[in-house]
């Protein structure tokens, strides 16, 4: 058992968001938030196409409520807490969001869908105390994550949403101008409702999508409980029965999450998706690609691909076997390691048409994806058990010659960036996907609002960037 700190990581961690302002982040920090604030917004359009998503829309509107909040991209106002659950499945919906490759999680999903929600609820919020919000939200869940110990197969919870709930709670209250007794029953109230499993992934189930958008609902049920008056457990984390405990078995290192909050930003180190896919598959993406470039026009004299990766990976990518060579579902496909390589070597690139019905079917594909074998390498396993997996691929030709790569660092981590093209590009491919028409001047239109948010005087300025041509 550790040893009795002098408070609970609650109320520093409410202490820390009740403070914080736009002033008092380092200018890396500012960009950092509206980076994700774009980017999360873009992958809200393309997946409000998605699967599940219209699904999710129609509940929402059926049940009806106050109008408090939008749906992004549908237009339609209902209660707080349901637009945050809505925007924040349609944001994780394709796979395309940012990861944290070290705590291995997504951060935006379910803190950016909370933050605006509470900003439409609280109305007249600035885009200064808006994007306060958005980074004291993604720096905790970032924060939660970094520190844990335990990895995602072992505990067999998703850290996405499971810390997800801190981060929008934090986000939300912080938009909300709640105060720091309010803040700690509202991480307390949050903490009787945090959840957020593994086997959705195993079983290709559309929940996957849809757990960050629990947990930006948990959160705007939470501030505003908080608000009223209502007291949740205040000793969240490290209570004799508090979250490191019950949760992550106290595999958690306490000094992290206390180390130079408010000084340092983790959330700076958030990783940005090229790929449509489980982040699992990027470092094997890119080792495709680049062998892609050796094998030029040979694919079908590939007789072997043979998979080295961390056991964390091999478990969420490669298993079971049959499911990832063959996967039947678009969900499936997001997960799996032999499909991705083998849309990577035959079409050059991976986009979200991959991760549609007509590409599940393509005998190419599945022919090549069939000749993948993935093992748990010891050397990486030792490297990066905990993290997300560097990749050694080995192609043996029909020859007898062998292609080796590996790819440590894929692209969109912080240290191997996606250019502001490459950020663009991406944005545009996701508004194509919009299930309204967004109008061609949709990247544009986010990328002036994103970049400009500090001075906006109404966050709600942002939904114009997500509102379909009439």
């Amino acid at each position: 058992m550790h040893a009795a700190t002098t408070e609970d990581y609650a109320v520093t961690l409410s202490r820390f968001a009740t403070q914080l302002s736009l002033e008092s982040l380092p200018p890396e920090a500012v960009l950092a938030a509206k980076a994700n604030v774009f980017d999360t917004l873009a992958c809200a359009a393309a997946g409000s196409s998605a699967a599940g998503i219209s699904e999710l829309h129609g509940l929402a509107t059926q049940w009806g409520g106050a109008p408090q909040a939008s749906i992004l991209v549908f237009g339609d106002k209902v209660p707080a807490h349901q637009a945050a659950w809505v925007n924040g499945a349609m944001a994780h919906a394709r796979d395309y969001d940012d990861t944290h490759d070290a705590a291995v999680l997504h951060a935006g999903v379910s803190v950016v869908p909370a933050a605006l929600a509470a900003a439409e609820l609280a109305g007249g919020v600035s885009g200064a105390d808006f994007l306060a919000g958005v980074a004291a939200g993604l720096e905790t869940i970032c924060r939660i994550g970094v520190a844990t110990q335990i990895g995602i197969i072992e505990s067999g919870y998703m850290y996405t949403s499971l810390f997800g709930h801190f981060g929008a709670t934090i986000a939300a209250g912080r938009v909300l101008g709640l105060n720091e007794t309010q803040m700690i029953n509202a991480l307390g109230i949050g903490y009787s409702q945090v959840a957020g499993n593994h086997q959705v992934t195993r079983d290709a189930a559309l929940t996957k999508r849809m757990q960050p958008g629990f947990a930006a609902m948990a959160a705007l049920i939470s501030v505003q409980m908080a608000r009223v008056g209502i007291r949740g457990a205040q000793r969240t984390f490290e209570g004799e029965d508090g979250f490191l405990r019950v949760y992550l078995h106290d595999r958690c290192d306490r000094a992290v999450l206390r180390e130079g909050l408010g000084e340092r930003f983790e959330f700076t180190q958030l990783s940005y998706k090229p790929f449509p896919c489980c982040r699992f598959n990027h470092p094997a993406i890119s080792v495709a690609l680049k062998l892609r470039e050796t094998i030029g026009q040979r694919i079908d004299r590939i007789r072997a691909i043979r998979v080295g990766l961390n056991h964390q990976a091999y478990q969420a990518v490669c298993t079971p076997v049959e499911v990832r060579k063959a996967p039947k579902t678009i969900v499936q496909a997001q997960f799996s390691i032999p499909y991705t390589i083998a849309t990577a070597l035959i079409d050059g690139r991976v986009g979200m048409d991959h991760f549609a019905d007509a590409s599940l079917v393509r005998e190419d594909l599945l022919a090549l994806a069939g000749k993948v074998e993935a093992s748990v390498d010891g050397e990486i396993e030792r490297q990066a058990g905990r993290n997300i997996s560097p990749v050694q691929v080995e192609i043996e030709m029909d020859d007898g010659t062998i292609h080796r790569e590996r790819v440590d660092v894929p692209l969109g981590h912080p240290d191997a960036p996606m250019s502001e093209d490459d950020f663009n590009n991406k944005a545009s491919d996701c508004m194509r996907a919009s299930i309204r028409p967004l109008g061609a001047d949709a990247v544009a239109r986010l990328r002036a609002l994103t970049n400009q948010l500090e001075k906006q005087t109404d966050a709600r300025e942002l939904l114009k960037a997500l509102s379909p041509v009439t």
